[in-house]
């Protein structure tokens, strides 16, 4: 892992007088809170609105002072930092190719691809990550950069080499787009992404606690997934993004790049993409409904939703047994929605 510096001084989070105690329809009955955690391997749940902390529970001998694993809530954090380097000017133009940045991807598929299309997992090289079994290509990727044997990034990705439709034109989820990304960042701006996160928005965040990335035997950062912090400053950067990029005083995050990356048209191939109605932004996911509102989705249960419209958010940590497809998983939306309905208020 590579250190994430937390800043000498926090930002304050307030807290509500009395704690919520959100109402919700599921399985055909009336439930609160407390029934999902309940019935929910959850280890971390945040409520909060504003600058102030609404709910907060812990289980499982979690505590706040546990730093709590991402998984793929780490690929919206590269998206963020691609848009961070793109309003400095290292990174020139989105639609710049990946080898413009990445030489060594000169001559593949992943190289000639616009870092737009693999910002909306749209490259059109064949990737298989679908139900993360043995048979799952991100299983074998996975493992070359953290497994027993690992061989680093640029290896992996030069052997990913098949393209099955055009850039730009289909939506497939893979995470090895994600690990270009971050390959790109690094080389553009010069510096490992755990430094460029840290300098660029984990001190201005105000943040509480040091995070943590994952590293590949090359030393370069696992782009896709294995962050690590505190429930509560996931929660600040969640609110950061409600506020549509400013935190603490300051514009963190480009706004208009945060607007780009949670809103695509409604008759756009990125729409309907896992389920009727869900659409994919720039390596993150963009909820039905009439508002716009967003998700930050990791596998076993990782969550971060936001409501920008009543800067509202809940962050979630689980360890279900099932990394997708869990049949109780579609629970913590009915939640999310009615925490919407019942405090999404400015």
């Amino acid at each position: 892992m590579r250190t994430v510096p937390k800043p000498a001084t926090p930002s304050v989070l307030k807290r509500t007088a009395e704690e919520i105690v959100p109402v919700y329809h599921y399985d055909g009955r009336q439930k609160v809170i407390g029934d999902y955690l309940d019935t929910h391997p959850v280890t971390g749940l945040l409520i909060a609105r504003g600058d102030t902390i609404l709910f907060e529970h812990y289980r499982y001998a979690r505590s706040d002072r546990d730093r709590l694993l991402s998984n793929s809530m780490a690929k919206t954090i590269t998206a963020l930092l691609v848009g961070i380097a793109a309003s400095e000017g290292a990174i020139r133009s989105i639609d710049d190719t990946a080898a413009t940045y990445v030489p060594e991807l000169a001559g593949t598929e992943y190289g000639v691809t616009p870092l737009r299309a693999l910002l909306r997992m749209s490259s059109g090289v064949a990737f298989r990550e679908q139900t993360y079994q043995p048979d799952d290509d991100i299983i074998n990727f996975h493992k070359a950069l953290l497994g027993n044997n690992p061989v680093g990034a640029i290896a992996v990705l030069r052997q990913i080499n098949t393209r099955d439709a055009p850039p730009n034109t289909r939506f497939a989820y893979a995470s090895s787009e994600t690990e270009v990304l971050g390959l790109v960042v690094s080389r553009a701006v010069h510096m490992p992404l755990a430094d460029y996160l840290s300098t660029r928005i984990w001190q201005k965040l105000g943040a509480e606690s040091d995070a943590a990335w994952a590293i590949d035997p090359t030393g370069q950062e696992v782009a896709y997934c294995c962050f690590i912090a505190t429930l509560r400053d996931w929660a600040r950067l969640g609110l950061m993004l409600a506020n549509d990029g400013a935190w603490n005083g300051q514009q963190i995050v480009p706004r208009q790049w945060l607007l780009d990356a949670t809103a695509v048209p409604q008759d756009s191939y990125l729409r309907n993409t896992i389920a009727q109605s869900w659409g994919y932004g720039y390596q993150v996911w963009l909820l039905p409904g009439e508002r716009r509102m967003f998700l930050l989705l990791g596998i076993s249960g990782q969550g971060l939703f936001v409501d920008p419209e009543s800067k509202l958010i809940m962050v979630q940590t689980a360890v279900r047994k099932l990394p997708v497809g869990d049949p109780k998983s579609p629970e913590a939306m009915a939640l999310w929605y009615a925490i919407v309905a019942q405090y999404g208020h400015r």
